[in-house]
């Protein structure tokens, strides 16, 4: 008997140094940020507002991302550590107003900060907990401010194009970093700007230049900057 719970004992902590390795195990982050205005008026998808109201017309967050310098990624990592609302109570309004869900039905944002945490998340168990992760990411919209670097050069969401070039430009200029810019198109089959990847150090505390870029939908040398 005593020497089936050692090995119960045992089996159970090498599990938890498995999860504990894999939550620690990636080279940087992708921040990604995403314009509703695409979400909303792209052929793929529908568009809901959360139940608190049309969101602001701003980047949004869609999330911070463990990667590996390959180009994938970990995922899933700590399935005893699901997403706990009462862990960032304090953040829930800034949430809604700089991460809100905008898939339908119209909700409160929580599956859509679920999914993120447990997928993302909990890969970064090294570096944060639940409350540093969301509160981490949610500084890093106000650090980077998107919008505010793209009209500072006179690129503005009016449904008119601009070039590709000239955005990333304009992100670099007010980040100081390249980004990796992701289209979608809208019903028309026009390509338009979508999201936006910055990269991070695997501490999160660091923008950083991307050891690698996603394989998202590229874009064309002209873009649309739909409204909202």
């Amino acid at each position: 008997m005593e020497s089936k719970c050692l090995l119960l004992i045992y089996l159970l902590v090498l599990q938890s140094l498995a999860l504990l390795c894999v939550s620690q195990d990636f080279d940087f982050f992708y921040f990604v940020q995403q314009w509703p205005g695409a979400y909303c008026d792209s052929d793929k998808n529908s568009c809901c507002y959360l139940t608190t109201g049309k969101p602001a017309a701003d980047f949004s967050i869609h999330g911070l991302w463990p990667n590996y310098n390959d180009g994938s990624y970990p995922q899933n990592c700590d399935s005893n550590n699901p997403f706990d609302a009462s862990k960032i109570s304090d953040l829930i309004s800034n949430m809604r107003k700089n991460w809100p869900s905008l898939s339908c039905p119209s909700n409160d944002g929580e599956s859509f900060w679920s999914h993120e945490w447990e997928k993302h998340g909990t890969c970064s168990e090294s570096v944060f907990d639940q409350h540093t992760y969301f509160e981490t990411t949610l500084g890093l919209k106000q650090q980077t401010n998107l919008l505010k670097a793209l009209k500072a050069a006179g690129i503005e969401p009016d449904g008119s194009s601009y070039s590709l070039e000239n955005i990333k430009d304009a992100i670099k200029e007010g980040s100081g970093y390249t980004p990796w810019i992701e289209c979608n198109e809208d019903s028309s089959g026009n390509s338009q700007l979508y999201q936006v990847y910055l990269c991070l150090d695997k501490s999160g505390s660091n923008l950083i230049e991307c050891p690698v870029f996603p394989k998202g939908k590229r874009c064309g040398s002209e873009i649309e900057f739909p409204t909202f």
